[in-house]
């Protein structure tokens, strides 16, 4: 096993994988401003609600986050084009961790998997060949220990894995909430049968088995066919009737590593440069000092809602970069009730925020708990110490309302526990 770790390779799958991964950085960039998306989301809002423990890190005011988005975008261009690689890729890969850390209102999943594949990108040797740092070194290297490609597609199959064991709950295997999810889709491009019960769960169950043997169908040679067509037929339907930005194709770019290299070179880098050859390191420091530690930390983030009391499905604790894609639709109420030395202050937290953050505040518990530590900074700072209390009820995919806050705990002076169950959200009978 350890010689097949460390045999040499052709390294085009990583240098291919490199020019999607940029481009794709910069759609996704240039993309946010052209479609206002930074407005929505670092503009328009007077504050935004970032990771627990990140609430220092706010966005730069007036017209700054363009520029930061264009930087990003450009920055994303020239690892495209390989100049400067881990200059260019490490300074994008600290912005974007910077504009991740500082809004959570519109979390999704593809935002934490770049994260993750700009960080492992920058300790590979993705620029060693069709670049312009192979260029000014006037050399370059046609082959990669077959452990930088290993790693790609052991971090793409935990993407897929975790996200097949999440969706073994009611409300995804009968349909529920594809149908949900796609009635505007239907209403709006007038296709009925996209919200059918037989659809749905085609969808549901088709959605599941993808997503648990794409890799395996990958791996065997015998049925790679299959799986590249499954994917282009998922990630499409997905492109076009879920609108979920670049993360189809993104997730289609994994799928070079999955081929032989010489194929993948004999396909797109067919003119062969004239720069002379070198050899590469197998570079196992990097292997067992990053990436082993890097992958087992993956591993395990996914299971730590299994340790934590109650229903992540509704408590949310323990949802976050574990891999649970598109499970539940959340609806709310809630009201902060603001007490001050046994008088209640009228406060109207939606005067605040825009309807997105409503929502997030609305319907995630610790988004609830965050705006009432915003609310006791605010009285603070007008010479006042109050309490805030929370009236919130949430549906799940449609079921019935159930309080979800317990209405008399003080969220001001109650601490976020980010280990283990906050005992403040309250259980829910059944399995939502």
């Amino acid at each position: 096993m350890t010689s097949r770790l460390f045999r040499k390779v052709d390294n085009a799958p990583i240098i291919l994988f490199r020019i999607f991964l940029g481009a794709l950085l910069a759609v996704e960039c240039f993309g946010a401003i052209a479609t206002g998306w930074i407005r929505a989301n670092f503009v328009e809002p007077k504050f935004t609600f970032s990771y627990i423990g990140w609430e220092w890190l706010q966005p730069l005011p007036g017209y700054g986050m363009y520029a930061y988005f264009a930087l990003m975008g450009l920055l994303a261009l020239l690892v495209m084009l390989g100049y400067r690689y881990r200059w260019s890729l490490g300074f994008f890969t600290l912005l974007w961790t910077g504009a991740y850390l500082m809004q959570k209102s519109s979390y999704n999943n593809h935002y934490y998997l770049l994260l993750l594949t700009c960080v492992m990108l920058w300790f590979l040797p993705a620029a060693d060949d069709v670049s312009l740092d192979a260029r000014r070194r006037k050399s370059r290297r046609r082959q990669m220990p077959q452990w930088c490609a290993w790693v790609l597609m052991f971090q793409i199959a935990i993407v897929y894995t975790f996200a097949a064991v999440s969706k073994g709950y009611a409300s995804w295997l009968d349909g529920t909430f594809l149908r949900i999810a796609l009635q505007p889709v239907s209403e709006r491009m007038q296709l009925p049968w996209l919200v059918s019960n037989w659809f749905t769960l085609v969808l549901a169950w088709g959605g599941l088995f993808f997503d648990a043997f794409v890799v395996p169908l990958f791996v065997w040679r015998r049925t790679r066919t299959v799986a590249l067509v499954a994917s282009l037929i998922f990630h499409c339907f997905n492109a076009v009737f879920l609108q979920i930005g670049i993360f189809p194709f993104f997730a289609l770019s994994f799928v070079v590593f999955f081929y032989p290299p010489e194929q993948i070179r004999k396909v797109f880098f067919r003119r062969e440069s004239t720069l002379p050859v070198v050899e590469p390191s197998d570079a196992r420091p990097i292997l067992y000092g990053f990436f082993v530690p890097f992958l087992l930390v993956q591993l395990a983030l996914p299971l730590r809602h299994w340790f934590i009391e109650g229903d992540v499905l509704w408590t949310e604790e323990g949802h976050r970069l574990s891999w649970r894609m598109m499970l539940r639709q959340r609806t709310g109420y809630l009201q902060f009730h603001v007490w001050h030395k046994g008088t209640e202050l009228p406060y109207d937290y939606r005067t605040e925020l825009t309807p997105k953050q409503q929502l997030f505040v609305a319907t995630k518990p610790d988004g609830a708990w965050q705006m009432a530590q915003y609310i006791h900074k605010n009285f603070a700072q007008r010479g006042f110490d109050v309490q805030v209390f929370a009236d919130c009820r949430v549906s799940i995919n449609g079921a019935p309302e159930a309080v979800l806050i317990d209405p008399t705990v003080d969220l001001a002076h109650t601490p976020w526990e980010p280990f283990r169950h906050n005992p403040w959200i309250t259980p829910f009978p059944t399995r939502p």
